[in-house]
């Protein structure tokens, strides 16, 4: 574990050391800041301290897709492979799994889901599409109702954070599909559902999140944003023609990342065009001329303050919008 001190008088004198870019962001409930990287580890904020943690300190893989908290403090670290845990003294790699109770699917307040263990595929014991469920006490493997295909590769292997909607569904981002489920059944908005194909596009979700209205949005690497109400699902990108073929330049069909801020408005962050904003009637984009370091968006988070925190790929820094442009943040 490597500390480094800094002095905490001037916010601006934190930065992160990452090169490979902020992958994910937690504000926990004691005030700590973690930041997880594309392949460089994690860095834990602390009382102004930066404390760098890798596999050489307990990490099962130096990617850290989400950063999560349990009921009882415990950090949990998704990473490209396996999960660790922070108890606020030590890093560990978590080990332990059941496999004994795949059908028995429950919903409780308190869960916590989590990717399968590799990067791609299943292992011996997951076997088929599915995830894990941290009830509090264990964590158990649970099936998709679904049956894997010849060639649908890895349609249903886990993208995104689970989302936990309000009206009592979770919802899991799968790379083809998007799976709900709310304590008694299932919702899967895949290609046969929308009505997608390889010659209208197909799915390939990297984001999803819920509103305050309930819409649920969904990200995608390729045919931009849909938006669902629970009704119906319109590709909000099509419909705000903000396709390159309407663009001529940066356009919104590559969504990494989204959220929603305290006015309401939506904020996408893309592979290749900065950041989006939609504040319910019109779109504007965000780029480097607006002092936004990076084109490629991993994360958008919202700070117990309110603030979104905008982490990308191939730099170092989060940054915050401070009404009319990005400032770096840490």
């Amino acid at each position: 574990m490597i500390v480094v001190t800094i002095s905490c008088n001037k916010q601006s004198a934190i930065r992160l050391k990452y090169t490979t870019g902020v992958r994910s962001i937690l504000e926990d409930s004691k005030g700590n800041i973690w930041f997880g990287s594309y392949n460089e580890g994690v860095c834990l904020l602390h009382n102004g301290k930066l404390q760098y943690f890798t596999t050489k300190n307990g990490l099962s893989d130096n990617q850290v897709r989400n950063i999560y908290e349990d009921k009882n403090g415990i950090i949990w670290l998704e990473c490209g492979r396996g999960l660790s845990t922070y108890n606020g003294q030590e890093m560990a790699t978590y080990k332990e799994r059941d496999y004994s109770s795949k059908h028995e699917w429950t919903l409780n307040e308190s869960d916590l889901w989590f990717k399968g263990d590799k990067i791609e595929g299943y292992n011996k014991l997951e076997a088929y599409p599915g995830v894990y469920q941290y009830d509090g006490q264990k964590l158990s493997y649970r099936l998709f109702p679904v049956t894997p295909k010849p060639g649908d590769g890895f349609k249903y292997y886990i993208s995104t954070s689970f989302v936990k909607g309000k009206n009592g569904i979770v919802w899991f981002g799968a790379y083809g599909a998007v799976i709900g489920y709310n304590g008694s059944g299932f919702k899967i908005l895949d290609n046969e559902y929308l009505g997608l194909n390889a010659e209208t596009g197909a799915l390939h979700v990297r984001s999803i999140m819920e509103d305050r209205k309930g819409n649920l949005w969904i990200g995608n690497n390729g045919i931009g944003v849909l938006k669902y109400d629970g009704k119906k699902v319109v590709n909000f990108t099509a419909q705000h023609n903000l396709k390159k073929e309407f663009t001529k330049g940066n356009s919104l069909e590559k969504v990494f990342s989204i959220g929603e801020d305290t006015a309401g408005n939506i904020w996408f962050g893309t592979l290749a065009s900065g950041v989006w904003r939609y504040d319910g009637n019109s779109v504007k984009n965000f780029t480097k001329e607006d002092g936004l370091e990076s084109k490629h968006i991993w994360t958008i988070y919202k700070s117990k303050q309110g603030e979104l925190w905008f982490g990308g790929a191939n730099s170092s820094g989060v940054y915050w919008f401070n009404g009319s442009s990005f400032e770096r943040k840490y």
